[in-house]
């Protein structure tokens, strides 16, 4: 097949669609995919697109007419019954359902599609040999590996700890503030887009400070509005004691009363603990306004 396959028309539902498949079936184990379903122009979308979520979707595009597709479809039914689910074999006649060999732009049959996460993935004209095909299919299990959520019931695949977050994790555990920064920075230090090393950076350096906060830091920053200071530590207790809306606004309070150096350095501490939260939290977002208020 030559061009991009497009697939969106075959996107639209019939007045009564279909319930997806039922799982077993065909040899299937319970709880299973079946692994060979035949499908129609009103069942695509539920039987090819949707179900290409989970699993690789092989569609044999087919006619009886067809002589090599005779040849081709028992050997991918044998090959879909042993996947036994790990792949679905969705049998299109092409005579029955034009649209669907007109999206795939069928120009002879048999041809076979490999669809995964609802885009086609790789293709093939003509009959081939089984140990061919097994090699194909391998390709595509591997392409899709851990992209796809798996069949129904399936657990899912438990990815290897990284040890040097396995590293920090354990210097955090043991108190070690200075030890599990210096693991993250490792990490962001090869890879500087990392998110995940950024954002356990940004809360390392938040305990760090928190385990250092006295006990009467609030009531020394009320006693002292305008130390800067002493603004940052009584926030910083505020946000430890669960309380950010404490802490945001008395640095946004501190922001608005402010000028100079010292106003920069409470907006950007602000901001280092704005990333501390979801960025569509709440608080986040309503401390984001009153301190573009503040600001302007």
């Amino acid at each position: 097949m030559s061009g991009a396959v497009d697939l969106s028309p075959l996107k639209e539902r019939a007045s009564a669609p279909p319930p997806p498949p039922p799982a077993g079936g065909d040899g299937a184990a319970p709880g299973a995919l079946a692994p060979i379903v035949d499908v129609t122009e009103a069942t695509f979308e539920t039987e090819v697109l949707q179900r290409s979520m989970q699993v690789p979707v092989i569609v044999d595009l087919w006619a009886t007419w067809c002589e090599p597709c005779k040849q081709l479809s028992p050997v991918l039914e044998k090959l879909a019954n042993e996947a036994n689910g790990a792949w679905v074999l969705a049998k299109v006649d092409v005579d029955a359902n034009p649209r669907i060999a007109q999206a795939f732009g069928v120009q002879s049959v048999p041809t076979v599609v490999a669809i995964a996460a609802g885009q086609p993935l790789a293709d093939f004209q003509g009959v081939q040999p089984e140990p061919a095909l097994r090699q194909w299919l391998d390709a595509i299990r591997n392409a899709v590996a851990g992209k796809l959520s798996g069949p129904p019931g399936a657990e899912p695949e438990e990815q290897p700890a990284d040890p040097r977050f396995e590293a920090a994790e354990q210097a955090l555990e043991n108190g070690d503030f200075e030890g599990a920064e210096a693991a993250y920075q490792l990490v962001l230090n090869s890879e500087p887009n990392n998110t995940e090393a950024q954002a356990a950076l940004r809360q390392v350096r938040f305990l760090a400070r928190a385990s250092k906060i006295p006990e009467d830091a609030i009531e020394r920053a009320d006693a002292a509005p305008n130390d800067l200071e002493a603004q940052f530590t009584a926030a910083d207790a505020e946000l430890f004691a669960q309380q950010p809306e404490a802490a945001f606004g008395r640095l946004i309070e501190f922001v608005r009363r402010s000028a100079g150096d010292e106003r920069t350095a409470a907006r950007t501490r602000l901001l280092e603990l704005f990333e501390l939260f979801d960025a569509a939290d709440p608080v986040v977002v309503s401390s984001r306004r009153k301190l573009a208020m503040a600001l302007y």
